[in-house]
């Protein structure tokens, strides 16, 4: 047999025997990455199952109208759009949105045709307004005790009550 042949068979021999050894030890890594993934699933899951039990614990129950349940403001998540508040709400909404800026429970009377100058006229607004709050669909910011101001959250939260969040 030919010593130069021999020699590179001898050779590759040793090269293939570490590329194993370099393979064994990457499949021994992914092996633990694998397990380390499947523990992390399964925390995710339970923890999932937990925070869903929890919200649902945590849920407003809707009124009852005729035996059936109904909730008029629903609270605001992903899939419920604007359409599903009645429309003086969608009208309330509307207003705060098209405001240059912060705007006043008086300033949002003004833009959906309310009296303003009868403080009884403004109540029932006001309390909209902080349904609407209550119910995810504006958010409300610490102001120091002024009266309620509703406002796009792009423009200076810092200065408002009350923003519409989207």
């Amino acid at each position: 047999m030919d010593p130069e042949l021999l020699q590179r068979i001898t050779s590759r021999r040793a090269e293939l025997d570490e590329l194993e050894e370099q393979l064994a030890e990457q499949l021994t890594q992914v092996r633990a990455e694998r397990d380390e993934l499947a523990i992390a699933e399964r925390v995710f899951e339970t923890v999932s199952e937990q925070l869903a039990d929890e919200r649902a614990l945590a849920a407003p129950t809707p009124g009852q109208v005729r035996g059936r349940a109904v909730m008029l403001i629903p609270h605001r998540t992903p899939d419920i759009g604007e359409t599903t508040l009645p429309p003086d709400y969608q009208r309330i909404l509307a207003a705060v949105r098209q405001a240059a800026g912060p705007v006043t429970t008086r300033q949002v009377g003004e833009m959906i045709g309310v009296d303003v100058t009868v403080r009884s006229k403004l109540e029932p607004l006001r309390g909209r307004l902080v349904r609407l709050v209550d119910r995810g669909w504006l958010r409300k910011l610490p102001d120091g005790g002024s009266p309620p101001v509703c406002d796009q959250a792009r423009y200076h939260p810092k200065w408002c009550t009350a923003v519409v969040t989207r």
